[in-house]
């Protein structure tokens, strides 16, 4: 899932400096379950927002709408009359959400009221933790399940560095060092030999150094199209 965290109010009312009718809008899907941007928090942040208005004798009209997920172009464009009846709208999805908005509703201002931090999961009651680092080569088959990634603070991919201590990281002592989980998870499983598997040196071209990556399902691609072709005629 992705982690995101809301955005510091007094940066949120900045954005929306100027506007009398916002729309918050939240979704149902990853930032609800991380308590950044559901419905409760849409709800909050809709009457933060009408508080600090009317303390300040400002006039704002705030809307509240949430989908089932942002970065879905059917689920957007289900509330176009929502939309249409703000002047600004509050996005409370990730990033990929907000743009999904931004390019649904092209001639309306869309903001970011969260700030995307990371793809993870949860870990306890109220903890997430960053879990997957998108590179887009995974080899989790050789790191028992363990993201050396993300989840080692320099990213090292052929064993620890000589800084931790305790099964801690020298970066930070409150996160575990990447390398001792990924060795008590392959001795767990029988498999400390993989240990000796030496993983090359990356090449980060599956990741971000092409630009933004595009991922094409040939067939449903192509499923699309005869839609798509079938309506026009």
């Amino acid at each position: 899932m992705i982690i995101a965290e809301r955005k510091d109010l007094k940066q949120i009312t900045e954005m929306l400096e100027g506007r009398k009718r916002v729309l918050v809008a939240g979704c149902r899907s990853c930032v609800s379950i991380c308590h950044a941007g559901g419905e409760k928090e849409v709800a909050i942040m809709a009457e933060a927002l009408r508080l600090k208005a009317e303390r300040e004798g400002r006039e704002m009209e705030v809307s509240e709408v949430a989908v089932e997920r942002q970065c879905e172009k059917e689920w957007v464009r289900g509330i176009e009359r929502q939309v249409a009846a703000g002047d600004i709208v509050l996005s409370m999805a990730c990033g990929v959400g907000v743009q999904t908005m931004q390019e649904v509703y092209p001639s309306v201002l869309v903001v970011p009221g969260l700030n995307t931090t990371s793809m993870g999961a949860p870990e306890e009651d109220g903890i997430f933790v960053e879990k997957c680092g998108g590179c887009g080569d995974c080899v989790l088959h050789l790191t028992g399940g363990v993201c050396p990634i993300a989840r080692c603070a320099k990213s090292l991919l052929n064993g620890p560095c000589g800084g931790s201590q305790d099964g801690r990281c020298e970066v930070d002592r409150e996160t575990p060092c990447g390398w001792e989980q990924i060795y008590q998870s392959l001795g767990r499983l029988g498999r400390l030999d993989l240990l000796e598997v030496n993983i090359p040196p990356r090449s980060w071209l599956p990741s971000r150094s092409g630009g933004p990556r595009r991922t094409v399902r040939p067939s449903v691609a192509k499923g699309a199209e005869e839609r798509a072709a079938e309506v026009r005629r």
